[in-house]
């Protein structure tokens, strides 16, 4: 099925940006920098001072160092009552915005009516050195301060100050002149960063047996389970059935916990003495970094654990001793992947432990080089602006770009680098609106404004990719173009070998099919990894805030939507309309509309009847050659969000409301009876499908199962008949007496139905059963 092709305003465009990769100049980046344009910048290093002279009655100073150029003006932190403070602050000028020819650097005494100036030193652009990495930094030097005349003042100022590129190790750390408009208390919620995601572990617990539990209420059998508590999870067994006590369980309770384990696994054996009251009959707390890590399969060993029980005897807690105990097996599984993201877009599949890790094949580059057309995310004195940055998450590494403030067409011109282990991963890019540049409330979030996913597979090794990729977001209004980004890529293969070898290993590490967990559990655990990813990297400086690292986790994918499902169908639609186009052809070749194909059909099957051993060969040399013609219409671009494929540039409003919805829902009791009732007309379809297909299932049933005693005897004779035929019958002259049949002219044809099919469908089916 051919799907129309989607609005020019939303298709990938390709670009030829000025970067170094493909090209050969003589000034260019180290070939470590290629992806990402050449953006100049005046670097300036404040590293401290000596000998201040003191300004107040005190004899002490407060300086701080400003550092000017042109309009713009950077400002160390002051120090109280130091004459040899030590700052190493770094400030970065970009060169697009220089209009003056001298950079001034002024030491001051912060003062409560007017600071005053203490010295100053001048340095002539002209006369700037220049570093280009891997050049070793710049040494500072001592400069004497002078007063406005000229004349030497008292002090000395130690700098460094030179010209460079984005590619210079001071780039993340420097204040950028971009950002002049930020104060001090937000500088570091611009900056650029690298996170890693914490290491995370699924925890199995095996609850066996307990042994010799005393309950408080002896006259009646206990219900006895076992609670588990691990941080904010909390999972526990059934009831045991062995109502004594000595209650068995072998039960596994399933947790993810990361890296350093902060927290205790808390098991408490309870008994369910009422409707909604639990009694505990004991405790046992496990320190998790004494527990156990298992690789394979091999069972590990289990343990005895006392039970712990505390009383309140008057107003004091007091523990009782006694021999309850707990049978359990506990380990950290090493040997499985945690799933932290939607499985359809996993960055990473490699198991939690490092030493059952494959060999990298190759690297990942990413250039992330500017937006255009970003529209404004929120107001700022009247009018509207935004402030962007990029986040982009591969494996276990998340990037942060600078934040670019109040600018519709930020360039960022950053590299970033990931070792690939498996191709069949995914990339992904996110552009977020950063709310806290002008000190955001408690409550204030960064707005995304879209985010592309590119998978590794789809892309050419060593080949460099550079395009514009649309931003685009759903709202309840519908899908809107949020923007532009421009990306550049490459995926370099250090083996060739390794990489095709990749195809012939299973996804997921083999612990998930040696023992496979449900598809319930893992969806349990992929959300609380999802929040222990987003809590741990919330708690960095800067903060990847929550909302981010959810966007770009997808954290709400397994939400119902109509779209979405509409969306699926069709994608169904187009797996299967190869199939209905293969079966409307060989309808055309039985009704001759074409007589000359219906021939050489005929010529080609008599032959392949005659020499069966051609079957195979000709099959597979039929593909083959399918594959070499669409070898040139093989597509030239990397994937991007489909509004056409994702049924958003069509999507009702009424379903996008749904979508949006919370869950539990916070809608309108009456907009929620119509959806139930949309909903309920939706399931009677496909309920009838259903029915349907069990149906036809249950007519093949009841060939041999005598419901129908005449049809089971028609059919029994049948069978016996064609056994006796095609025992003395070659299989070749069947068959071909068979195709003929089948491709016989439409003169010899009628429009009724076969008797093979007037006879299945008159077999009973247990519909006739159903209530």
């Amino acid at each position: 099925m051919q799907k129309p092709p989607q609005s020019i305003d939303f298709a990938l465009k390709e670009t030829s940006p000025k970067i170094g990769a493909g090209a050969v100049t003589g000034d260019k980046l180290s070939s470590t920098y290629d992806l990402v344009e050449q953006m100049q910048y005046l670097y300036v290093r404040v590293v401290k001072a000596k000998d201040l002279p003191g300004k107040d009655v005190t004899g002490g100073c407060d300086p701080y160092v400003e550092v000017k150029l042109g309009n713009y003006k950077g400002v160390t932190k002051h120090f109280e009552k130091k004459n040899n403070p030590e700052w190493n602050q770094v400030f970065a000028f970009s060169k697009e915005r220089i209009q003056a020819s001298v950079l001034e650097v002024y030491v001051k005494d912060k003062d409560v009516v007017a600071d005053d100036l203490i010295g100053r030193a001048l340095f002539d652009l002209n006369e700037i050195p220049k570093r280009i990495p891997p050049d070793s930094p710049l040494a500072p030097q001592w400069y004497r301060l002078e007063d406005r005349k000229g004349d030497k003042a008292k002090g000395e100022l130690m700098l460094a100050v030179w010209m460079g590129t984005q590619a210079d190790e001071a780039f993340p750390e420097a204040w950028h002149s971009d950002a002049a408009s930020v104060g001090p208390d937000a500088v570091a919620s611009i900056r650029s960063k690298v996170y890693l995601s914490p290491k995370l572990w699924y925890v199995r617990v095996n609850v066996i047996k307990a042994q010799d539990l005393v309950p408080n209420d002896k006259s009646r059998f206990p219900e006895v389970f076992v609670k588990a508590m691990l941080g904010n999870q909390a999972l526990r067994t059934r009831i045991s059935q062995s109502k004594t006590i000595n209650p068995m369980w072998n039960e596994d309770l399933m947790f993810v916990v990361a890296e350093p384990f902060e927290e205790p696994l808390v098991l408490s054996v309870e008994d369910r003495v009422g409707g909604n009251k639990d009694e505990t009959l004991g405790k046992c707390v496990i320190p998790l970094h004494i527990v156990q890590r298992r690789l394979d399969h091999r069972p590990v060993n289990s343990q005895w654990l006392n039970l712990e029980k505390h009383v309140i005897v008057d107003g004091e807690k007091k523990e009782i001793k006694f021999a309850s105990r707990i049978h359990l097996r506990i380990c950290l599984e090493g040997g499985y992947h945690v799933l932290d993201e939607s499985t359809h877009y996993s960055s990473d599949l490699r198991p939690t432990a490092k030493q059952l890790w494959r060999p990298s094949i190759g690297i990942l580059e990413l250039g992330i080089l500017s937006a255009h057309g970003l529209m404004p995310m929120k107001t700022k004195d009247g009018r509207g602006t935004t402030d962007a940055y990029c986040v982009a998450k591969y494996g276990q590494k998340w990037i942060r770009t600078r934040t670019i403030v109040d600018n519709f067409m930020p360039r960022w011109n950053e590299q970033y680098t990931w070792e690939v282990f498996d191709t069949c991963t995914v990339i992904t890019v996110g552009v977020f609106d950063n709310g806290h540049v002008h000190g955001g409330a408690g409550g204030a979030r960064d707005a995304r404004i879209g985010k592309v996913r590119i998978r590794l597979s789809t892309l050419e090794a060593d080949r460099v990719y550079t395009h514009s990729y649309p931003l685009l977001v759903l709202h309840p209004s519908g899908v809107k173009k949020t923007g532009e980004i421009q990306l550049a890529l490459r995926f370099t293969c250090s083996s060739l070998i390794n990489m095709l070898h990749m195809y012939s290993h299973p996804l997921l590490p083999k612990m998930h099919y040696i023992h496979p967990l449900s598809v319930i559990q893992l969806d349990v655990l992929r959300h609380q990894a999802m929040q222990i990813v987003s809590t741990r990297l919330s708690r960095a400086e800067p903060p990847l805030r929550k909302e981010v690292v959810e966007y770009m986790l997808d954290v709400d994918s397994h939400m119902w939507s109509m779209r979405r499902s509409k969306a699926n169908f069709f994608r169904i639609m187009g797996v299967l309309s190869g199939l209905i186009a293969v079966g409307k052809w060989f309808d055309q070749i039985c009704n001759w509309r074409n007589p000359l194909t219906t021939i050489l059909i005929h010529i080609l099957f008599i032959i392949l009847v005659l020499y069966p051993e051609l079957i195979l060969p000709t099959i597979f040399l039929y593909l083959f050659l399918i594959g070499i013609w669409n070898y040139r219409w093989r597509p030239r671009h990397p994937p991007h969000m489909d509004t056409r494929l994702s049924h958003a540039d069509a999507a009702h409003p009424d379903e996008l409301d749904e979508e949006f919805d919370t869950f539990p829902t916070s809608r309108p009791s009456d907009i929620v009876r119509m959806r139930y009732d949309r909903l309920r007309s939706i399931a009677g379809r496909v309920q009838t499908v259903i029915g349907d297909l069990a149906t036809q299932g249950e007519r093949f049933q009841s060939l041999l199962s005598w419901r129908d005693p005449r049809a089971t005897t028609l059919f029994v004779t049948f069978c016996l008949i064609a056994a006796l035929v095609l025992y003395v019958t070659p299989f070749q002259v069947v068959a071909l007496l068979a195709g003929i049949y089948i491709l016989r002219h439409p003169r010899f044809r009628h429009k009724l139905p076969s008797t093979p099919l007037n006879f299945f469908r008159r077999l009973p089916a247990r519909s006739d059963s159903m209530l």
